[in-house]
């Protein structure tokens, strides 16, 4: 593998999330935890695959890597290993921030021994998420350095350098990336890798015990800290002034990826402007900063998402008595919303600086091209749950939903999800609408989501019998961030044999009285079973499980076993559009006014021949 690879000054390609593994090798990482989310999930699963391909080798990895239970527990995690004077490191998505952040706000208190990384991958535009919350903020809350990378070059160094002042600091860090940066690939350059120590040893220290006293002891030390850190922030190499043609009286304050947007359009454009790039964020620079305000009449800011810079910088401003015009979110010229693009910001400096921009708006882009909203896959066993569930809940069924591939169920026609926060919100959800209707309620959540927050809210069903249908659907791995294990599942995220621990089992053992297991590719069974949990007066939980398709199929062809695909009968078929319209799976498409199932598409789950009232459905025979 070359991104394990010790061969310094050797340029590869990587991911940006690639990139932030690299520099956590090479910085020598002792102990790296996650719980998967996308933009973020790469840079676990790349620790998973690295360990996985070097137990194939017979080689221990230098490092211990987790899929952890939840985001929080991976922050205790990794926080403890800190405390041991490890190097450490946790990934997540910018939500994830938010179920870490109990742990988070009092961990920046009490400081870490060995250095420590925290990446936030935020996600402007809501590519895959519920929201496009700004995590900057966090920093700004909790008084924590952070870094923000604008190339995987610089992801891989400030990940590298960042254990360093992490340590300095005796603070962890914030990485801030987005879905951009991620997701964006580019030559990063190798460092040669430091040993990691690999077992650390507690001291015992009564200011980790965060007690008021402590607490109290511990804030002015955290500010002390933050003073430290704008002194280091104003040498940091990824603070640098960047000139664009000759001096003027024109300046520009940016950081992440939308430097690069501005840079090309700078120079695209032929301005003479002078540039001042962060990339340690926060503190921001106080002297380079000052001096960038100083030295213009015009500062235009250029961040995605809220004017945490602008912000500073009007303070700054007003404190020094500097006589300066900054533009930005404030004057709008930019937007609070979504990522920005070369586009955007192109258009928008032509403006200011008063230039003809090279991207007019054209016919072109005012074409509306259609939607291709994410669908289950055929086959999933998701569907089939959906299904079943229809085919005996009254219409006026509420059906709060959760993060995962079952979010998916929202659209036509299966139309089984209507409310959703959060990570395993759909019980804690179900149970105020208990309590507010007599409609039925049956909620979904699926087993990491189970495993990550789904337990206290079945608790509080169980204790307040809320009469409530709770589904966790089981399809045994985590399976819309890319299949990554988790407690229910056999092995752990270094490829280790795991104790698998049961969702019906910890339901049980949560009070639960009416538990069933149904495997949903039994239509028939599991609206039975789904049945009997409505008719029941209380909490009930039905277990529907089956794996992913994709995890089975690949398991099919690791055996040489051939994945069956079927086809419409059309003597048989009545064009009742059963398939189309009720179940819903995309390999079934209509032409001349027949019914077809698309070969390519078709994943051989073999639910359509339950659901065909027709009996139109076969196996496809295979040609000699």
């Amino acid at each position: 593998m070359e991104i394990i690879e010790e061969k310094p000054e050797k340029t590869i390609l990587l991911l940006g999330n690639e990139a932030i593994t690299r520099g956590a090798i090479e910085a020598g990482v002792d102990v790296a935890t996650t719980y998967p989310g996308t933009p973020s999930s790469e840079i676990a699963d790349t620790f998973s695959h690295i360990a996985k391909y070097l137990k194939k080798k017979n080689k221990k990895p230098s490092f211990y890597f987790q899929y952890s239970t939840n985001e929080k527990v991976a922050l205790e995690v990794a926080g403890a290993a800190s405390f041991s004077k490890l190097r450490s490191l946790t990934c997540m998505k910018h939500v994830g921030l938010n179920v870490a952040s109990d742990a988070f706000m009092t961990y920046l208190y009490v400081g870490c021994k060995g250095g420590h990384v925290i990446i936030s991958a935020d996600d402007p535009s809501c590519h895959s998420s519920q929201n496009e919350q700004d995590n900057r903020y966090f920093a700004l809350f909790a008084s924590c350095p952070m870094f923000e990378p604008t190339t995987p070059e610089e992801a891989k160094e400030m990940t590298r350098i960042g254990f360093d002042v992490s340590e300095e600091l005796k603070s962890p860090i914030l990485l801030r990336t987005t879905t951009r940066l991620n997701h964006a690939r580019g030559p990063v350059t190798l460092k040669k890798p430091k040993p990691s120590k690999g077992k650390g040893f507690f001291e015992k220290d009564p200011d980790l015990v965060t007690v008021p006293a402590t607490a109290r002891k511990k804030h002015p030390e955290l500010l002390e800290k933050m003073k430290k850190a704008a002194a280091l922030s104003d040498k940091s190499p990824f603070n640098e002034f960047i000139q664009i043609g000759k001096k003027s009286k024109m300046g520009i304050l940016t950081s992440g990826v939308a430097y690069n947007y501005v840079k090309e359009a700078a120079e695209e454009l032929k301005v003479d402007v002078t540039i001042l790039k962060l990339g340690m964020t926060h503190p921001i620079p106080p002297k380079m900063t000052k001096k960038l305000l100083s030295d213009c009449d015009t500062v235009v800011v250029v961040e995605e998402l809220e004017p945490i810079l602008e912000n500073q910088i009007h303070t700054m401003a007003d404190e020094q008595g500097i006589d300066v015009k900054i533009l930005g979110k404030s004057t709008d010229h930019f937007s609070r919303l979504y990522e920005y693009n070369p586009d955007i910001v192109t258009n928008v400096l032509a403006k200011i600086f008063d230039k003809k921009t090279p991207f007019p708006k054209s016919k072109e882009s005012q074409i509306k091209l259609p939607s291709r909203p994410p669908a289950l896959c055929p086959g999933c066993p998701h569907r089939a749950t959906y299904y079943a569930v229809k085919k005996v809940a009254p219409k006026d069924t509420v059906y709060p939903t959760d993060i995962g591939c079952y979010t998916l169920g929202k659209a036509p026609p299966l139309e089984m999800a209507d409310l959703l926060l959060c990570m395993g919100s759909n019980a804690g959800t179900a149970c105020g609408l208990s309590i507010s209707t007599d409609q039925k309620i049956v909620s979904y959540m699926g087993d990491s989501t189970f495993f990550h927050s789904g337990i206290p809210p079945i608790v509080n069903a169980v204790h307040h019998n809320h009469d409530v249908v709770i589904t966790v659907l089981d399809n045994r791995t985590t399976a819309m961030t890319g299949h990554q294990p988790h407690p229910g599942t056999e092995t752990d995220g270094m490829g280790n044999p795991a104790r698998r621990i049961l969702i019906e089992d910890v339901v049980k053992g949560c009070g639960v009285e009416h538990v069933e297991v149904v495997n949903p590719n039994n239509v028939t069974r599991t609206s039975e079973a789904f049945k009997r949990a409505l008719d029941f007066k209380g909490t009930s939980v039905v277990v529907s499980k089956a794996p992913c398709i994709l995890l089975k199929n690949r398991d099919r062809r690791k055996e040489g076993k051939p994945v069956p695909t079927f086809e419409v009968d059309q003597e048989k078929c009545t064009q009742c559009n059963t398939c189309l319209d009720k179940f819903g799976c995309p390999a079934f498409y209509k032409k001349d006014g027949s019914v077809y199932i698309d070969e390519q598409q078709c994943n051989g789950c073999g639910n359509c021949l339950q659901i065909c009232p027709e009996k139109a459905i076969k196996v496809r025979k295979e040609e000699n």
